[in-house]
């Protein structure tokens, strides 16, 4: 068999010739071996017929191996000029022909330098669209955090807004004096908290 790959063949066939070859190759020689059979077959019927006949099966099969052997030979010997021929002839396309696929390198030739250049540049431009994935994605990450660092800063100045206008109701504009103002009351009623538990640990103990 031929070590030639022929690559492009079988880009058009679909299969390397040489599996072509080797399906015929493997499909004379079963056919050889079921037409010796047959030829055995019908011999010891023949001599089934023949009255002390002194030729014996084992002598039929013997000569039917030497035969196959004889047969098998010469067609090894006719199959490697016919596969030569093919492959040489039949299933391999022309230097100068090129597929259907492959038109473009007509109007658009290259050299293997040119190839390997544009293919490794195509390599560089695969890893900067994989970073720059990945950066989308962290800027993404970093835009869901400012949403709620914003929406928690805006629920603050909610929050001064309402203390503000509690400042404005009890007679205080300024922040710093609203501020100080609902300090004051909120130890007024923790003063008055605590008193209440004093005189209710007290009626307790009475």
């Amino acid at each position: 068999m031929s070590v030639d790959p022929m690559t492009y063949e079988a880009q058009f066939f679909g299969f390397t010739p040489q599996t072509c070859m080797l399906r015929i190759y493997i499909a004379f020689q079963d056919y050889l071996f079921e037409v010796m059979q047959a030829v055995e077959q019908v011999i010891l019927k023949k001599l089934d017929g023949i009255p002390d006949c002194a030729i014996s099966p084992v002598q039929i099969r013997k000569c039917t191996e030497k035969f196959l052997c004889f047969m098998k030979g010469r067609f090894d010997n006719l199959f490697g000029k016919m596969e030569q021929l093919f492959l040489q002839l039949i299933l391999r396309i022309p230097p100068n022909v090129l597929l259907p696929e492959d038109k473009s390198r007509e109007t658009h030739p290259y050299s293997e330098e040119e190839f390997q250049l544009l293919q490794k540049e195509t390599e560089q431009l695969q890893e900067k669209y994989k970073t720059e994935l990945c950066t989308k994605k962290a800027l993404l990450a970093e835009l869901e955090e400012q949403k709620i660092v914003q929406a928690k800063l805006k629920q603050t100045l909610s929050l001064f807004d309402e203390l503000e206008n509690v400042g404005r109701d009890h007679g205080t504009s300024d922040f710093r004096e609203s501020l100080v103002f609902l300090v004051q009351n909120s130890r007024k009623l923790q003063n008055i908290r605590d008193n209440v538990e004093k005189e209710s640990k007290r009626l307790k103990i009475s």
